[in-house]
């Protein structure tokens, strides 16, 4: 059994809605528990670690649930083996914005969450047509917003001696690829920022996977199926080539650097 404790937001509720699947086909019994603020960056993460805030909606193994928590109330109920946490997707490619906030989180953790290795998940650029509101601090260009949070995260990683997640890599190469490309019919969002709720939301479970565990999702048996979209069924090529992206990406381990 591993446990896994995202600190964070709808970019790691994206991440972890079939995280739990996606590691069970591999053989790896799990539980994976999300902390959902939406929009919550690492300022108020801080804060609620500070003021012991119940803010926090517990989602559990990609299920929402009524319940609100703390970190300290999921630091008491379980030894966790991973836990990672994110800056909210509009502030990500914009270091003044990490600290002291990150740094205060992983001195905490580390003092208060026993052997647990700290991961940071490497969110990713929003769609080229994206009405979000705060793409403008991008010059609504994705490539810009690419290479900042890319750079930010890279940074903050090789600071603090994490293992950065690289899912806006990934979303990156997949944009790259015929299946989401400017000609293909289909993107990556759903709404221009958050994931497709089917392909998205799998393929950044997939690097998550790869990333906690060291064991690769190509073959994985595990096919995505949602609520949120009833009627259609996953492309068995398109999970392919997600799965040959996600072993293929690099991971960058910055552990060694402290």
């Amino acid at each position: 059994m591993i446990r896994i404790l995202a600190i964070g937001n709808s970019f790691s509720e994206d991440a972890t809605y079939y995280l739990h699947q996606i590691l069970e086909a591999a053989g790896v019994e799990n539980l994976v528990v999300n902390l959902f603020i939406g929009g919550c960056p690492l300022e108020k993460h801080w804060l609620n670690i500070e003021r012991k805030a119940r803010e926090y909606q517990m989602q559990v193994n990609g299920v929402k649930t009524d319940r609100h928590v703390s970190v300290q109330d999921m630091l008491q109920e379980a030894e966790w083996d991973f836990i990672v946490t994110q800056q909210a997707s509009h502030d990500s490619g914009w270091l003044d914005t990490y600290e002291p906030f990150l740094g205060n989180m992983v001195n905490y953790l580390k003092e208060n969450a026993g052997d647990a290795k700290l991961l940071l998940h490497e969110t990713w650029a929003y769609e080229k047509d994206s009405t979000h509101w705060n793409f403008g601090r991008y010059n609504k260009d994705q490539q810009e917003m690419y290479c900042r949070l890319r750079l930010a995260y890279t940074t903050m990683a090789e600071k603090h001696g994490l293992v950065l997640i690289p899912g806006g890599d990934l979303i990156q190469r997949l944009r790259g690829t015929a299946f989401f490309g400017d000609s293909a019919g289909r993107t990556i969002c759903r709404d221009g920022f958050h994931m497709n709720y089917m392909y998205g939301r799998y393929a950044i479970g997939c690097i998550w996977a790869r990333c906690l565990t060291g064991i690769g999702v190509k073959g994985n048996s595990f096919l995505p199926e949602t609520v949120y979209m009833p009627y259609e069924k996953p492309d068995r090529e398109i999970i392919a080539v997600i799965q040959s992206l996600a072993d293929d990406v690099e991971v960058r381990d910055c552990t060694r650097k402290v």
